[in-house]
């Protein structure tokens, strides 16, 4: 059986306004096409909707059963096919699923699971910990939002630039290293952990020490920041990682930081998602509700770097994709 779903909105119209003419006024059509699609709907249904008493028309006992029922359907499919939907936080009820960096989520997730339960309460968010490599989670719809260093190399992948962050070294009180200027020999002979999810125990950093004539002595790999800052606190060892994002932790555990002795590029921070969510209405809430909560540890980007772009790049923001590529 082919139903036309226009005649739902012609039965709202005459269950509503209770007469052919008024139903034709308010759908802006002529009468006899409103009496036609009347004829239609008793055909469809087997009643007659509508009957005539003296002068005017009254509902059947069926078409008052449904009125309900029709109406709502009607304003459903007018929310489904609106161009922009309203968003109701207050009525929102959603399971997102953000993937970050262990450090960002150590800096930013508490504040952000606050500001999300705080305007929608029916939403319910999920931190999940990144892979360490692009991963088709995010085109498959299975993650929401994660953050990276790069921008991913797969197809309808959208970024947002959210900030830059710059390598520091990280100490505990009374190191050697603190006493005096930490140079490029004092920091080369000394022992350090590396943060890398894959167990490496070498990075760009060694790399940047070789072509300088120096080698450092990786003793570790820790696999999340707070393992390093955590061996860094409790030993001689030296970890290198990104300031911002680091920076509450290391002052909870008292660490003390020092300047990196060499030059090294600033390491950009993104949101990413899936093109798919670019005009959902509650998906652009949550990334400019996480972009505020992130953008807090920084300094804003340059309004030009903020724009929507699809583009290739890395799987996430993580120490070790600043030193591991």
């Amino acid at each position: 059986m082919q139903l036309d779903l226009n005649l739902l909105t012609a039965l709202d119209a005459l269950l509503e306004e209770g007469s052919v003419a008024g139903a034709a006024a308010r759908l802006h059509v002529t009468a006899p096409a409103m009496s036609r699609s009347l004829g239609r709907i008793r055909r469809a249904t087997g009643d007659q909707i509508l009957v005539r008493t003296g002068r005017s028309m009254v509902p059947t006992a069926r078409a008052l059963a449904m009125r309900a029922e029709v109406h709502a359907l009607v304003q459903q499919a007018h929310r489904l096919l609106s161009a922009r939907q309203e968003l109701d936080l207050a009525a929102l009820e959603r399971v997102f699923t953000v993937r970050w960096h262990d450090s960002l989520t150590a800096a930013c997730g508490t504040a952000l699971i606050a500001a999300v339960h705080r305007q929608a309460p029916g939403v319910q968010l999920r931190l999940t910990a990144e892979p360490g490599t692009d991963t088709p989670e995010l085109r498959r719809g299975e993650v929401d939002l994660e953050s990276s260093s790069g921008r991913s190399t797969l197809s309808g992948i959208r970024h947002r630039l959210i900030g830059r962050d710059r390598l520091v070294v990280a100490v505990r009180p009374g190191h050697p290293l603190t006493e005096g200027p930490l140079s490029l020999e004092r920091y080369a002979a000394a022992e350090h952990v590396t943060v890398s999810r894959r167990g490496r125990l070498h990075d760009p950093i060694d790399d940047a020490l070789t072509t300088r004539g120096r080698e450092r002595r990786v003793v570790a790999a820790g696999p999340t920041t707070a393992f390093a800052l955590q061996l860094a606190l409790d030993s001689d060892l030296v970890v290198t990682l990104p300031d911002a994002v680091t920076r509450a932790a290391r002052d909870r555990l008292g660490l003390i930081t020092l300047p990196l002795p060499l030059p090294s590029p600033d390491i950009p921070l993104y949101l990413q998602w899936h093109q798919r969510y670019d005009d959902d209405p509650a998906h652009t809430w949550l990334r400019d509700l996480a972009t505020e909560t992130v953008q807090a540890l920084f300094p804003p980007p340059p309004a030009s770097q903020e724009a929507l772009t699809p583009g290739p790049g890395s799987d996430g923001y993580a120490p070790e994709q600043a030193q591991e590529g």
